[in-house]
Parts: structure tokens; sequence; C-alpha cells
């Protein structure tokens, strides 16, 4: 399961939007809040009823929020914790939120979003420094450390010009090495601007997803039906939280497979590029180890067709290989044999 890790300057509004996120109310005397959600996808509800299943199984993402950062000279070094930042390192993806309603002082997101990344920055810098420190005292006995010199001077040198390390173009060995450290600059970054009801205030950085924090987290614990009149109610046609997950997605390079039956209907998740035995293991590794085949139907040619039957009458299931790379919206039957 992919964790995404939720960050914001004080008065943001980051535990409104995992609240929005997550229908969990956090607690004021815990600086970690967590939840893992279902993630919406309207094809299982379909293929659901098409086979009769027992069970939905949807995907699902872990939503960490942490308490905390402050804002540069108001505490000395103003940074997170150590303990809060292991938390975010550990985070596969991180949502930023940046304050975009009204308050005592004028909302400026984009300012915003400059003072969060360069926290973010500096507690990078402080790990590739040590690391780096570490590696040139290894690198007369240790072959490994000084391989990896070159690319620790290239992070740092970016860092210290406040430049993330996301923005700096890395061969795929020196991404892999850095991807060991966990830097917090190098994970994949969704935006959210934390508007009020009528909208957001300040201007925008490009990219950032506006959501309605307050009125959100108000409607996540609502059936749908009373989420969408209440939404509805102040101009809206959807949840902006629902975007923010696909975008979460986007960025981590996931595409979603399906399988479909009696039993239960399941949303799977791998990455992009996964071949048919990689996502046979995301089921279970012994599908993976005794991979024969893949019986695969796009989703939208087997809802046409009407059921799994008639879409193979159809000749529209493929047979597919150890070399097939799975497309979003398969829906996939393996065959294997332990």
């Amino acid at each position: 399961m992919r964790s995404v890790g939720i960050v914001g300057l004080p008065g943001a509004g980051a535990t409104t939007i995992f609240t929005a996120l997550t229908a969990a109310e956090g607690s004021a005397s815990q600086r970690t809040h967590q939840a893992v959600v279902p993630v919406p996808d309207e094809r299982l509800d379909v293929l659901g009823k098409l086979h009769s299943s027992k069970k939905i199984v949807y995907g699902s993402l872990r939503f960490v929020e942490v308490s905390g950062l402050v804002r540069r000279g108001s505490r000395g070094a103003g940074s997170l914790s150590a303990e809060l930042l292991g938390n975010l390192r550990e985070s596969d993806a991180l949502l930023e939120v940046l304050r975009a309603y009204p308050g005592a002082e004028p909302a400026d997101p984009a300012r915003e979003l400059e003072e969060l990344e360069l926290e973010l920055t500096i507690a990078d810098l402080a790990v590739i420094e040590g690391k780096l420190e570490r590696d040139t005292k290894a690198a007369r006995f240790d072959a490994d450390a000084k391989r990896l010199i070159p690319t620790l001077e290239r992070a740092k040198e970016a860092l210290e010009a406040g430049r993330p390390l996301r923005g700096v173009d890395w061969a795929p060995e020196e991404h892999r090495d850095l991807t060991t450290l966990a830097p917090l600059t190098l994970k994949p970054t969704v935006v959210v601007a934390n508007a009020g009801e009528d909208g957001a205030a300040g201007a925008l950085p490009e990219g950032a997803i506006v959501v309605a924090g307050a009125l959100e987290a108000e409607v996540a614990g609502l059936e749908p039906a009373d989420a969408a009149e209440l939404l509805a109610s102040y101009g809206l046609t959807g949840r902006g939280i629902d975007r923010v997950i696909r975008e979460v997605y986007a960025k981590l390079d996931l595409v979603t497979f399906l399988t479909a039956g009696e039993k239960e209907s399941h949303a799977w998740e791998v990455h992009r590029g996964a071949t048919a035995p990689e996502a046979a293991g995301a089921i279970h590794s012994d599908f993976q180890r005794g991979f024969i085949r893949a019986e695969v139907v796009a989703y939208d040619e087997l809802v046409a067709a009407g059921s799994w039957n008639q879409a193979k009458s159809k000749g529209l299931v493929r047979q597919e290989g150890k070399a097939y790379v799975v497309r979003e919206g398969d829906v996939v039957e393996f065959r294997f044999a332990v």
C-alpha cells in the first residue's frame, strides 16, 4: 500500500485536509495522524453488479499527517523534529497544503509554497551532508561509498542553491541511490490550495489543486447522496479531494487493473510498466511464481459485452504471456500452477 505524507506550514490546514481525505478527526494531542482510505472507482461498482459480486474491494492509500512544522525564525531552526521527518520520509509521496482562505493576514499560497519547500530542502541538505561526510571518510576502503560521492556532491550543490532534488536530471542509477536516503524533495508531490467556500484567495502556484477544506471535511463522513446535495448547495459538482487522490496516483505513476467474479471484484495497483507476472504478484506471490498466462479484456469491452463469457465468445479476451505490460483498466484472470 502506498503512503502519502501530508505537510503544511502553521495555519495552512493540513489536519483539515487530512480529515477531508479520510473522514477521520485528528486529535490535538497527537502529532501524527494516520488513516487508510479507499480510492473511489466507479468501474468496480459496475463490475460488482455485472458479476453479482459478494464483495467490492477498492484500492487504498495511507495518509499520514504530521504536525510540528513551524515557520523559520519562530524557534531557531524552524524545522520538523527527527521523529516527524521520519514519518514523512517513509511516505511514497507528499501532499503539500497551502492556505488559500481568508485570514488575519492575506493569503499568499505561492509564497507559502516557497517557504515550505525551503524547510524540506534544508532538512534534505542535513541528510545529504551527513551521508557525504561519512562516505568521504569511507571511500578509501569502500568502493560503493566512493561511487556515491559524485551523486551526493551534485545533490548537495542543488540543495544549497535552494533547488529541490526532483528538479534535477538524475540518471536512473543516481535516482535509485538517492532514493535509499528517502529525501523529501525527491518524492512525487501534489500541491493542495486549502480554500474557503467562496474559492481560493491569493496567487496560486501552477498545478495546485483547489479544495474547500473545511467544507469537504464536513461532508467527508456523509452518505454519498447527502454529500453531493451539500456540495451542490455551494455550487460544487464533485469533491476536490477525489481530484487529489487521482493526482496522487498519477504522480506515483500507478495503473489499476481489475479482477472480477462472484466472490469479489477487486482493484489492484501496480507501477506503470509492470508485466503480467508482476501484476499477478500484487495479488499473491504464488501467482507470480507459478505464472502461466493472463487472460485480459479491457474494462469498456467487458462491460459492453455484458459478461466474461460473452466477451470470450466475441474474441475480446486476449491470452497474454510473461512479457505483457499491464494497462490501466485491464480486467484480468491469471492462470498459474504452484
